[in-house]
Order: C-alpha cells, then structure tokens, then sequence
C-alpha cells in the first residue's frame, strides 16, 4: 500500500542546523528577497456562495492560526469556510463522516500513511491542475511526492515541522553553569549538572504517545542510521532487531532516571505535550524542567507563557547519538486533501500551495512551511528563520516521521501500537526485550491488516 516516497520524519543535513546550536537572537532582521513563486490565486476569483468545510485535528492556538489562513481564503473568494474539529486518528473520524454521508471539502492529514490510507478507500479527489502548478512552482519534488499516490497528486503539504529541537530555559542553564551538547554523553551530564543545581533537568509529555516514537526516531536514526530507519518504517526488519534494542537502551539512560525526569515517569505520563513546553518556561530560573525536546511548533507553547525566544527560551539540535557524524533531524508535516471534486475544495488546496498562505501562519510563530518560495521574513525571529532555512536547504535530502509512515493502527492511534508501548517503556524502560517484543507483534498485525486493504 506504501508506494510513494518513504520518507517522514526527515533527515537534514545538518550543516545548515549547526548555527542554531550558538544562535543568539539579534532581532527579526530581514532583507530576503520577496516571494518569487506562483502567484498565489486570483484575488478576482468568485465563490460567493459556496461553502466549504474543513477538517483538521488542530486545536488552540494551530486552530487559530490556521483560521486566519482561511479568513483570508474568505476574503479573497467570497466563499464561507467553516473549521471543523476532528479526532486522532483523524482516518477514522473522515470514515464516520464518509459513512454518514456528510465528509467535508477539505481535510488536514497529519500522515504519510493516512493519505496512503484515505487514496486506497478511493476518498481523495486528484489535486487540480491549479493546485499542481503551485506545487510544482513552490515544492521540491520531494514535499510532492510525500503528496502522491501511485503517481497521482492528493496531498498540498501545507505544514511541516523539525521534530528534532531541544528547548531550554536560558535562566536555568547560566544558573548551573551548562552549556549546549552535541552529543547524547553530554546531553546526559548536561542533564546531571542542571539536576546537580536543584532544577530537574528534563520535560516530557508522556501522556501524548506520539512524542515518545519522536524521542525514539531521533535516537533510531543518529544510532542506526538512514538505511536502517527505512528499513524499519517499512517494517523490512523487525521492531526485535538489535539495532532496536540498541536504540531502547540508550533511551533507557534517560528514562530509567527518574529524578532526571519533570513529575518522573508517571508524572511525564500524565503530562500532556502542551504542558510539558509551557512547564519549561514558566516559573523563572525554577521551573518544572529545563529543557524540553520537541519540534519548531513548541515555539506556539512558548508563546503563551512570558519567555522570549531567543532570549529566555533557546534551542540546540538533538544529540548525536553513537558514532553518527551528525545529528539526526526528522521532520513531519500535514497535507490538505480534497474529499469532494468541488470549485471551492480544488481553490484551497491551490490556496495552501502558495506564498501567500504560508506568510499568514509564519508570521504568528510555530509554524514552518515546506513552500521554498516563502520569504524566510516572513517568520517571526531568528531562531525559526534559520529553522526554515534548513529545512529548505535540504532539499529532497530528508527522511520523514517514521511512525507517520505506518499504517496508523500501529504509529498513529492513542492508547495502541507504538504509542501504547513506549509509554509502558517509559514506566518500565528495563524491560527493554519485552517492549521489543509488543512493538513486533502490534506491527506484524498492522501491516498485515494494512496489504489486505
């Protein structure tokens, strides 16, 4: 069923990562050359009266954002655009709605696999020869691809994200006298120097699954290496493969501490994501925990407490684990696809393909875009304009969220599969061989479930 470009959670070349990890904010700055993509869609197109739904899993300060983008799709069309709330795994909430006859226009699909998913149910309409023309002049052939089934385009990725950033509070690192690492052994004695100086050192949101497989993938990809991590997302080799274990143990260095842990592990486990940022940077120089590792958007969390990015809130890259020359930089994002072949439903998805949209999000922050014609401008500070510069400067050079390219049974659904087990593996990260074992056969199960269709 997984016939496009495998990729999910990046690999980035790190080179243009390397000035994050000494990036001092300096101010918003500017000069970059103005956008020099399509033109976004005609402002004089008319879809007065048409109304269009769409349907993303985004909540708070994402789903208000992106209702910006679509206040200013309104305003240029004249079509009414209404936000419809869905639930992880959002597959299952679009069956409902498919079944029910009432799907929306529109849908934001958080994975590779869901749109693999949704285009094999025969629920996706073909992207347009509008919305493929802003692809192919604003896209890598890569972010396209990621989009496509078997050769036709659905998906317009829209959003994307650099899943391999370590957040810490500044305060608290001048205070114990830390610095940035840039090794796994150093991020570990880092960890001990800060817990030395009376704050614990690390913030985890245990409580959502999805931020565990992206503790994991980032360990899995710097320890094993890119062959490997394919080789895993494709499930070619099996979750009780040594190198698995190798990846699980050395996560247990940190999970098997407890007092290095924000709540320790039941605390983390009760500890949703947004909280688990917000905890980092509230409280001073004696917050609940001083770094917290999660992609460019937690830079949305940071914004509702009083810290500055670039000032009382940094960033360094993930680690390098074992022998890897670099670190690993795993990326995700959410594409729009269209459930119904309507006018309104194939303007968005052209909408969403442009400059134009992109510039509305990425001036509030937490938001990174894949559109390579984006005024780097656009973004708020320093810290997420160099972000978005390497991620654009990678290319198609990048390996994509690997629980994002399972079948969603096992990466993607709360309380299951991966999610499931590497929670348990938080509470109990000596039973390395048993967590291996669970991984195994829940993934044996999905995959086997996912080639009947």
């Amino acid at each position: 069923m997984r016939t496009t470009l495998r990729p999910h959670k990046a690999v980035v070349s790190v080179t243009a990562l390397t000035a994050l990890a000494a990036l001092a904010l300096a101010g918003c700055g500017g000069g970059a050359e103005k956008d020099k993509g399509e033109p976004a869609p005609d402002r004089a197109l008319s879809l007065k009266g048409e109304k269009i739904e769409v349907a993303a899993v985004w909540t708070g300060p994402e789903q208000e954002n992106f209702t910006k983008v679509l206040k200013e799709f309104e305003k240029r069309t004249g079509a009414t655009v209404t936000f419809v709330p869905a639930q992880d795994p959002i597959v299952n909430f679009l069956g409902t709605k498919i079944a029910g006859g009432s799907p929306p226009d529109v849908a934001m699909l958080p994975q590779v696999g869901a749109i693999q998913q949704a285009a094999a149910q025969k629920w996706l309409k073909p992207a347009g020869p509008e919305a493929k023309g802003q692809l192919a002049a604003n896209y890598s052939r890569g972010w396209q691809e990621l989009g496509a089934v078997d050769g036709t385009q659905y998906g317009v990725y829209f959003k994307a994200a650099n899943k391999s950033l370590v957040w810490y509070n500044t305060a608290v690192f001048e205070n114990a006298g830390a610095s940035e690492p840039k090794t796994w052994k150093d991020f570990l004695g880092t960890a001990e120097t800060i817990s030395a100086s009376g704050v614990t050192p690390v913030s985890v949101g245990g409580a959502d699954g999805w931020t565990l497989t992206d503790w994991f993938e980032n360990v899995y990809l710097s320890q094993a290496g890119p062959a490997r991590y394919d080789q895993l997302a494709k499930h070619e080799i099996k979750w009780t493969d040594p190198s698995v274990t190798a990846a699980l143990k050395t996560l247990a260095e940190l999970f098997g501490k407890p007092s290095l842990i924000a709540g320790g592990a039941s605390g983390a486990l009760q500890t949703e994501y947004p909280v688990s940022v917000t905890q980092t940077f509230t409280g001073g120089d004696q917050p609940k925990g001083a770094m917290v590792f999660e992609g460019d958007f937690a830079a949305v969390n940071i914004a509702q407490t009083k810290a500055e990015i670039g000032k009382d809130a940094k960033v360094f890259p993930f680690p390098k684990v074992g022998d890897a020359g670099t670190s690993p930089v795993v990326t995700a994002g959410d594409a729009a696809v269209a459930l119904k072949d309507t006018k309104g439903a194939q303007a968005l998805l052209a909408f969403l393909a442009s400059p134009d949209a992109a510039k509305i999000w990425a001036a509030e922050g937490g938001f990174l875009s894949p559109n390579k014609n984006l005024d780097p401008a656009a973004y708020p500070n320093d810290v997420q304009r160099e972000i978005a510069k390497a991620l654009i400067g990678a290319g198609d050079d990048f390996r994509f969220d690997m629980s994002d390219q399972m079948p969603q049974s096992f990466g993607g659904t709360p309380g299951k599969g991966e999610w499931k087990a590497l929670q348990d593996f938080l509470k109990n990260p000596k039973d390395v061989a048993g967590t291996q074992a669970r991984l195994e056969a829940d993934a044996a199960k999905a995959y086997r479930s996912a080639a009947k269709g």
